[in-house]
Formats: structure tokens, sequence, C-alpha cells
């Protein structure tokens, strides 16, 4: 193990992480899943700017995934408390294979935008709980709560580098094979995710159901929202997520007109999206080398830190200095990555599906929301002024978090979750969730699987907040 912040800390490895039975085949499964949804998302884009040369029409693609995504993860995630994560992540996939499926047919056959994008919705609307499900499987495979924190970064940084990945491959394969062709590399990636979480763990065990009274999705929802009111260290660690959209939004949301305004090359547009991507795979590289203790006690500080560099961008220096400052920027959004962590780690195990469902809903919305505000005081100021306004509201907004940020009751959760003591206060807290006996839990050397926390943040991804991947589709 790397050393960390003394001799008697030390951070796992990649190595030990990626040893562990389970994890590597439910890694790649996830690897495999993002490359197809970008591979998917730039195809149904060519697709549609094809048959209307529109790029409102083609936005829409993008866009019209937003609603339904919410919807998804807040309307079906409540049912991961009912259904084991392993058998939840199967049948999506399964599914989402079907509709993958029916959307090649319509592209081959058609020419119907509206039906093409009604798919889409419904794409994103099934895919809802798989975000979920993968981070409740992920604290089944690493009851070490050291390893999971490692693994969490693991997955973390790789969703970035696979995003980048998918698109690539994307807009390389459409030009090469076609649109029809393409979709079905998509279709492959759920059948294969499917195939390979149902090898990993033989359909044998018995899934224990959650034995309490099943309520409505609505009730289901509001279950979780009072999970999380009812601790303030949650409630505070959810407001963090949702405060810093603004500022991680903003870049992206103007980096292209930024650009056209200042350089009349057309590569700079891409160069500056990337550049807060890129600084949060050197972020995440970083953070990831410390203790959780560590990492928990920096959240606030990188967090009141990450809007300071964007404030470059109001005096329009030179396109270098703009993409340092973002880059920089981005780094500093490392701090996501403890959040979610603890976040995940503090949800009682009985109701993660309820509070990541719902945490990632309003994450996701919230990101959405900021996109368009950025947007919106872009068109009526200048790009370059947008960025600057919505750094100086977040950081406003951040620096009233701070000034109730519950910092030493966050430690104290933090350490006792590392180090043990509350082992087994899910059990004393009434645990819900089916596991899996005979199934992923042995593989991994767990035959009863402890949760340390009592409480309950939501996923994981440079843009999105907590219970978001960092993918519209999560699947």
């Amino acid at each position: 193990m790397a050393t960390g912040r003394d001799d008697s800390i030390t951070v796992p490895s990649f190595a030990e992480v990626l040893r562990a039975p389970v994890f590597l085949p439910v890694f790649i499964v996830a690897t495999l899943s993002t490359w197809g949804d970008y591979i998917a998302r730039i195809t149904v884009a060519a697709v549609v700017f094809s048959w209307t040369g529109s790029a409102l029409a083609t936005a829409a693609t993008f866009a019209v995934s937003l609603v339904p995504s919410i919807l998804g993860r807040a309307l079906l995630s409540p049912l991961c408390d009912r259904v084991a994560p392993r058998v939840c992540l199967v049948a999506t996939h399964l599914v989402r294979a079907v509709l993958v499926g029916v959307l090649i047919l319509v592209v081959a056959t058609t020419h119907s935008l509206w039906l093409v994008l009604t798919l889409v919705a419904v794409l994103e609307f099934a895919g809802g709980p798989a975000v979920t499900a993968g981070q409740m499987l992920l604290t089944d495979i690493f009851p070490d709560r050291r390893l999971y924190a490692r693994a969490f970064g693991l997955t973390t940084l790789a969703a970035q580098v696979n995003q980048a990945v998918g698109l690539a491959i994307g807009g390389v394969v459409v030009g090469l094979i076609g649109d029809t062709k393409t979709l079905f590399l998509d279709l492959a990636t759920f059948v294969v995710g499917a195939v390979i979480l149902i090898v990993v763990k033989p359909p044998k065990s018995l899934v224990k159901p959650d034995d309490s009274p099943t309520a409505n999705l609505l009730g289901e929802l509001a279950q979780g929202w009072r999970q999380i009111r009812s601790n303030r260290v949650l409630t505070y660690m959810l407001w963090l997520s949702l405060a810093s959209a603004l500022a991680i939004a903003a870049p992206e949301a103007v980096a292209l007109p930024y650009a056209a305004q200042h350089s009349p090359s057309q590569s700079w547009g891409g160069l500056l999206m990337a550049a807060p991507i890129l600084g949060s795979v050197v972020g995440l590289l970083f953070i990831g080398r410390l203790p959780a203790e560590r990492q928990s006690a920096l959240v606030m500080r990188l967090a009141l830190l990450t809007p300071l560099p964007l404030l470059v961008t109001i005096f329009e220096p030179p396109l270098a200095v703009v993409w340092t400052a973002w880059f920089l920027s981005g780094a500093l959004q490392s701090y996501m990555l403890p959040l979610q962590a603890a976040f995940t780690l503090l949800v009682p195990t009985a109701m993660r599906g309820r509070v990541f469902g719902l945490a990632g809903a309003l994450s996701v919305g919230v990101t959405g929301a900021c996109f368009l505000a950025a947007g919106w005081v872009s068109e009526h100021t200048t790009p370059a002024a947008s960025v600057g306004i919505c750094a100086v509201v977040t950081l406003g907004v951040l620096v009233l978090l701070a000034a109730r940020w519950p910092k030493e009751e966050l430690a104290g959760r933090v350490e006792a979750t590392f180090t043990g003591e509350q082992a087994g206060t899910d059990r004393d807290h009434g645990v819900g969730r089916p596991t899996e006996h005979d199934g992923l839990g042995d593989l991994a050397g767990l035959d009863a699987v402890e949760e340390h926390t009592p409480l309950g943040v939501p996923d994981t991804g440079r843009s999105g907040g907590i219970g978001d991947s960092g993918r519209l589709s999560g699947g």
C-alpha cells in the first residue's frame, strides 16, 4: 500500500483494488457501458443531423435525455432497495439492449425524428437505476472501506477517461461503417455486460426482498428525502454538491461561443471544453492518493477554491491562459470524489436506492438548469461575463455553506467508518436491502457484508454531483 498522511494510515493501490475477484469484471462492464452510451449519443446525433441538417434538432438529441434521465433516477432507483444490485444491473442492461434493437430498426427503416427522440428518451429512462445499483454493488464487493474508497476513485477516474474514449470511438466508427452498424456496437455493450454479470455470479442464490411495506414510487422518494433531511451531515453534503454545479457547468456551457469570439480556429472550442475534464483527471489522481480522512478534511477548502480560477475569464486573457485557468478549476473539483464516497457510505444500506435515486435526480436536474442559466447569461452579456458571474455566485453560496459546514461531525463520521468503530450499525438500524448469498459477496469473500455507517450523498463524475455518475445515460 502507498503511505498516506503518516505510517499508521495507508492508501491501497489500484492494483490491490483490481485484484478483488469480482471487481474487475464489474469494472469491465461499466467501461463497456460507458463506451456504448457515448457511441450511441454521437451516432444518434449524426443520424438526426443527416436527416434534418438542423443544429437545433441535433442538440435536441442530447437535451432530450435530460428529463427522462432525471425521472428514471428518481422513480426507478428505489427498486434497488428491493432487488439485489446485480439483478437490477442485468435487467437494466437487457431492457436497454432491446430498446437499442428497436432504435436500430427505426433508424434503418424510417426517417421519423420524433420516433427516434422518443426511443432515446425511453432508453435514458430505463437506465435510471443502473448508477445506483452499481454504487450499491461496489459497497458489497469492498467491505474494507479504504479499499472501497480507492475503488470509488478508480471508477470515477475511469468514467472521465471512458467518456472521452466513447466519444472518440463513436465519431470515428460512424464515419467508417455508418450509423446503423455503429448502433449495433451499443447493443453489443449491453448484451456483453449482462452476460458478464450473469456469469460472474451464477443465478442460484435466493434474494431476500425488503420486508418493509411497499410504498408507491413517490412515497419511496419522500422516504429518501426524509432520510437526508433527518441528518445534518447528509443535508449539507447534498447542498454542497448542488451549490457547486453552476461553476462546474459554466465553462463547458459557453466554451464554444467563447472560443469563436477569440480565435478563428474551431479547435479551441473543443480544447476549452476538454480543459476542466482533463483537470479533473489530474485532480482525482492526486486526491486519490490521500487517506480518506485527509480527503474529507479537504472537501470544503477545495470547494471554495474551485470558482476562483474562473474569475480570470472576466479579463479575457489569451486563450492559453483561459485554458490553464479552466484546467486548474477542474483539478480543484476533485473534492467531489471524497464527497460522493462519504455520502455513499453514510447512507443506511436499506435506504440507499431511494436516497441515491433522489440525490442523483436532483444533481442531474440542477446541473442541466445551470447549463441553461450560464447560456442565458451569455446571450445577454458575453461568454466571459457569464463564466465570471457564475463563479462569483457560486463562491458566494459556498462561503455561506462553509460558515455552517459540519466539519467536526463529518470528520468523526468518516473516521468511524474507516476505522470500523461503527461496525454493524446498519444491522442495528434495520437493513432491508437484499443480499446475495453464494453470489457476488461470496466470490469477493463476503459471507456477510457489514456496513459500518448509520446514515445517508449521491455518483460520480466530474460535472455530476452526489448520486450522479457523470453520465446522463447511467447505463
